[in-house]
């Protein structure tokens, strides 16, 4: 038989989970722009390569100026990087970069 004291403890236990899940829902808020540092996280890949996929063309992204040079950052849409994560890569040359 539970006693009161189970119940108390699954309540608690409960409590923790809606917490934790709560944190997590707050750390996956969609954003507009996803630098290449985020979509490389995101798709468990290097940063590297996801700066390479932009310049290749193969993700649709454009460039923010940061500072570093004249070169500026890629960005990439949270549209896109929905694309790419159900439909995958486009063919080189597509994006328009």
């Amino acid at each position: 038989m539970i006693d009161t004291m189970q119940i108390d403890e699954v309540i608690r236990r409960l409590d923790r989970i809606e917490s934790a899940l709560a944190d997590l829902r707050l750390q996956r808020t969609v954003k507009e722009w996803y630098s290449t540092a985020e979509v490389a996280e995101i798709l468990n890949r290097a940063d590297y390569t996801v700066r390479e996929w932009c310049r290749q063309g193969r993700i649709r992204a454009k460039k923010k100026p940061c500072g570093r040079g004249k070169g500026g950052e890629w960005l990439v849409s949270h549209e896109d990087l929905t694309r790419l994560k159900n439909e995958g890569l486009l063919p080189p040359g597509l994006s328009g970069n």
